[in-house]
């Protein structure tokens, strides 16, 4: 060990501490000054410096800042200070690895004996690393029992549903006493907080613009940690703790935002959301909604539209090649209404249709027969799971299992019941859902196009015009022509002249409708000469040599139409979804509104 300084009259430095502020306030530490300068004073010493904090003792690395300044002091000053003074052992460290470390530093590095005035210990001596370890150690086992104390105490209150931490934006903690606090709603934060999570909910903003316009100083991660917060609907998150699982438990506190907006909010974050609503885009001006399709049938370049100036003073709108005028100039009127008298042209066969209808009725009937299949699984899963938690609350009884044990299983059981109950509830929902009037209503789109895209909205329009014509369209003034034609649109305009024998199929070759009919068997599919007027379904048609029509062309055909109308229900939409998945056909959306109502 290295000799400590020493000096005629010996230069010491004194360390007072405390672990809060309000032992700060009070007379703790001008005590502990008073002690150990009447201790120096007995012996002679000279102060040279005396330091007083507030702050904690039980870190293993030096973050005291008064601390680390008489350590740098005596770094600066070797050997001319002998001493750092400081009431008790527990003053100077609360950590037994942080007493043994620092020992090493001031008294074998730089020769100053550390030590307290009420417990010495001699350095000289073989014991120091006992009494050390007593005096430091008893301390260190003290917070350690506090510290363990303290988690105990925060687990079971969040078990209770109380809020132990400061309460999230959107909520304030309210003290009514010592130990009587609560959480309520902040008047000037809580309604911000309830137009985020609308407005992200909707889906037609992206969260990191809500932020921005809402939260303008809080951070990305803030922000999306705000959204997944379960305590804004009245829930409290208990982590996990000695062995049991993480667990969301009711709370006290009143829910901000309700359970239907929270659920969506997490399905637009993590990208589940369905048939969200795409951003708002600069639409064309209404006289020219056929610009973004149309392109020059000399140049092929893209077709725009203006309006002009006569020297009267009236405007007129015309479209134009953006390449040189002179290739194409057409008043826009005459553009747009000769458009509309080629979509009007478009007529499918009622006979068609009602295979249509008929097929997917045999098709739902079929998907009907599959959701009760699924509901009579999860109701055993259910009843299943039910039975673990009576036998897990038998087994505690019979003193099988500890209480902690149970707790975890029957925790785990609930969260399992509670997802199949909800799977359950959206499977019975939507078996319920009756589609006859909306389907009636959806096929009798298809015989009026010329309709939509007379009177609907510019939007609608777009959406009708893309869905139809994956390519542009070429127009030389007089009529339209396009390389490609929606898929399925195209086999129903097709097979119903086919039906109504304006096509005749030449001998040797296919028919463009081969590859939707089954294959032959037993019984052969035979193409009928005329179509048939009537037929009880699609296996009755088939069997009697009338024209077999696929499944997947039905589902097709209806979804083009149907699945994502706004005044069908979203569960409907989510039924056609699933049979989509099935007999998958990539379609556009087209916002019609009901029987009876006129666009706005």
């Amino acid at each position: 060990m290295r000799q400590f300084n020493t000096f005629e009259t010996e230069n010491v430095i004194l360390y007072c501490r405390v672990s809060s502020e309000e032992q700060a306030e009070g007379s703790s530490l001008d005590y502990q000054e008073m002690t150990l300068k009447s201790y120096c004073a007995n012996h002679s010493y000279n102060v040279i410096m005396t330091k007083k904090e507030d702050h904690s003792a039980k870190s293993y690395n030096l973050d005291r800042p008064e601390l680390k300044g008489i350590l740098d002091y005596c770094r600066h000053h070797k050997g001319q200070v002998s001493k750092v003074l400081f009431l008790r052992w527990d003053r100077f460290a609360r950590n037994l690895e942080f007493a043994s470390k620092y020992k090493r530093v001031f008294i074998d590095e730089l020769g100053v004996e550390i030590n307290a005035v009420e417990n010495p210990i001699d350095f000289h001596g073989t014991e120091w690393s006992t009494m050390l370890g007593i005096y430091c150690g008893v301390a260190h086992t003290e917070d350690e029992k506090i510290a363990k104390r303290t988690k105990d105490g925060i687990h079971g209150s969040l078990l209770k549903g109380k809020c132990c931490n400061k309460a999230p934006r959107g909520y304030k903690n309210v003290r009514y006493a010592k130990h009587d606090t609560e959480v309520v709603f902040d008047p000037i934060a809580a309604p911000k907080v309830k137009e985020a999570f609308a407005a992200v909910a909707t889906g037609t903003e992206c969260p990191n613009r809500v932020r921005q316009r809402l939260f303008p100083k809080m951070g990305k991660s803030t922000f999306t940690d705000m959204l997944h917060n379960v305590f804004y609907i009245g829930k409290i998150r208990v982590p996990a703790y000695n062995g049991e699982p993480e667990q969301i438990v009711d709370g006290l506190h009143e829910a901000l935002i309700d359970l239907e907006t929270f659920y969506k909010v997490q399905d637009v974050i993590s990208g589940r959301k369905k048939n969200t609503p795409k951003l708002r885009i600069k639409l064309p001006h209404p006289d020219f909604f056929l610009r973004p399709y149309l392109v020059c049938p000399i140049c092929g370049h893209a077709i725009t539209a203006s309006h002009s100036r006569s020297r009267n003073g009236n405007k007129y709108a015309y479209y134009h090649c953006s390449h040189d005028q002179k290739h194409l100039r057409v008043r826009a009127e005459q553009v747009n209404e000769s458009f509309a008298r080629y979509v009007g042209s478009l007529k499918p066969n009622a006979t068609v249709l009602k295979y249509y209808e008929e097929a997917l009725n045999d098709i739902r009937m079929e998907e009907q027969r599959d959701v009760r299949t699924t509901i009579k699984g999860i109701e055993d899963e259910i009843s299943k799971l039910q039975g673990r938690i009576d036998k897990a609350m038998d087994a505690y009884l019979d003193n099988e299992i500890t209480a902690e044990e149970k707790q975890g299983m029957v925790t785990r059981y609930n969260r399992d019941i509670a997802r199949k109950e909800q799977q359950l509830e959206t499977l019975k929902t939507a078996n319920k859902t009756k589609l006859e009037p909306k389907l009636g209503y959806a096929i009798s789109l298809i015989d009026n196009m010329k309709w939509v895209v007379e009177d609907a909205p510019t939007e609608a329009k777009l959406r009708l015009l893309s869905s139809m014509f994956p390519q542009k369209i070429v127009y030389d003034g007089e009529s339209y022509r396009t390389a490609t034609f929606n898929k399925v649109l195209d086999l129903i305009y097709q097979q119903t002249n086919e039906l109504r024998g304006s096509k005749k199929v030449k001998e040797g070759k296919s028919s463009d409708l081969s590859s939707l009919v089954p294959g032959t068997g037993l019984e052969p599919a035979l193409l009928s000469e005329h179509a048939p007027e009537t037929c009880a379904s699609t296996n009755s048609a088939t069997r009697a040599g009338r024209i077999p029509i696929s499944r997947n062309l039905v589902v097709g055909c209806f979804l083009i139409v149907v699945s994502s109308f706004p005044f069908l229900v979203p569960r409907t939409r989510l039924e056609l979804a699933r049979l989509n998945r099935h007999y998958p056909l990539k379609v556009a959306c087209l916002p019609i509104p009901p029987p009876g109502q006129s666009f706005s």
